[in-house]
């Protein structure tokens, strides 16, 4: 299923082979929360740019249009008309978003819904089962995260339950792989280490969850307040103790350098929303660091992008085009955008399973890091 092809230090080059196909990792996975990428963006462009997972939201599903809607109409993949692997988070990041809307009880977690303000229950098995009907390649256990600075008592208490949620979580999803109805009975689960910021707490849970013999693991529960340094340490102490023939994600993680830098310390998937909210807004990435489009010296630029990046955006137009695209509120301003920054992504996660492969990752990152920090020309 999952294997390590080449290590350079602790970086690794491996596989995850799905029944959507096989994951080459490093790899970076594509947000498209409601079944899209926001933007405009759609699945044949994610196609173009190199895309090899799209990343779905249980919750926002869920809320709407409605996970049943979605299985009858032959799940997630059809629905989109996507035919590589998808991830679906559990819901469980709601439980720390939306902090104002639910409360949480050891049964699961109770929801007014963001959109009408209906009430919702979601557990252990109600994540599963609408992640069964999203059908999905991996899903992912239903757990709390916690604030990264919450006090150690409180996320204790919460690790605990994350724990006991994972259990049923596992016999749920063993249950749903088995009956005749289920779209996708090879549906992997991934476990979720939480802890805060406390190393020991992070470590004492990894050694916990990898006795379950899972399909993947993540770290979560980072990149939602702690410094960057504070980060990288906890994957440090974590990622030791966590299975090293298992797929390990760090979810909602990050930045280009954040990337660069959990690569060192192997991890092997990622997600953000960076990308596409920050085109949006006209805030491009390069190998030469962070651009914004508003500014007014790219009024007359009529320079791409980036020179000799091959994205649908810099093969044709200028960056004076988009910017004037972008002023104008023209919806293509912003596709071209997001369409760009996905594809620097994608174009990154290729270079790293290159320089890994060829062991120059040292090399490589401090390469990268050092250009993007010089400054666009």
């Amino acid at each position: 299923m999952y294997r390590v092809i080449k290590r350079d230090g602790n970086a690794k080059r491996g596989e995850l082979a799905t029944v959507h196909g096989t994951v080459q990792t490093p790899v970076f996975m594509n947000v498209g929360t409601a079944a899209a990428i926001k933007g405009a963006v759609a699945t044949s462009d994610l196609e173009e740019i190199g895309t090899q997972v799209q990343l779905s939201n249980t919750y926002h599903l869920h809320v709407r249009p409605g996970d049943q809607v979605v299985k009858k109409l032959g799940g997630l993949h059809k629905f989109m008309s996507w035919d590589r692997p998808i991830l679906t988070d559990s819901g469980g990041f709601q439980v720390f978003s939306l902090s104002s809307l639910r409360k949480i009880k050891e049964e699961g977690v109770y929801f007014n819904s963001h959109v009408d303000g209906r009430k919702i229950f979601m557990g252990p098995e109600e994540s599963m089962r609408i992640q069964s009907n999203l059908a999905s390649t991996i899903a992912m256990a239903f757990d709390e995260c916690a604030p990264a600075l919450a006090d150690r008592e409180y996320v204790e208490r919460s690790v605990a339950r994350t724990t006991r949620w994972l259990k049923r979580c596992r016999e749920e999803m063993k249950r749903l792989n088995g009956l005749p109805d289920t779209i996708n009975k090879e549906q992997l689960l991934f476990g979720i280490n939480q802890g805060a910021i406390y190393a020991d707490i992070r470590v004492e849970h990894a050694k916990a969850i990898r006795e379950l013999d899972l399909d993947g693991y993540a770290i979560g529960g980072l990149a939602v307040g702690e410094t960057h340094e504070q980060m990288y340490h906890i994957i440090e102490e974590t990622a030791p103790y966590l299975p090293a023939d298992k797929p390990l994600y760090l979810m909602g993680v990050g930045t280009p350098a954040n990337i660069l830098e959990a690569v060192d310390r192997g991890v092997d998937f990622f997600d953000c929303v960076y990308p596409s909210r920050n085109g949006r807004h006209g805030h491009l990435y390069t190998n030469h660091g962070k651009i914004n489009l508003f500014n007014a010296k790219y009024e007359l630029d009529d320079r791409p992008i980036e020179e000799g990046c091959s994205c649908p955006a810099c093969r044709r137009y200028s960056r004076a085009y988009i910017r004037h695209l972008l002023k104008a509120k023209e919806m293509l301003g912003m596709r071209l955008c997001v369409l760009h920054n996905l594809y620097f992504y994608n174009t990154m996660m290729t270079e790293i399973r290159s320089a890994i492969e060829e062991g120059r990752y040292q090399e490589y990152k401090k390469d990268k890091l050092d250009r993007m920090e010089m400054g666009n020309p």
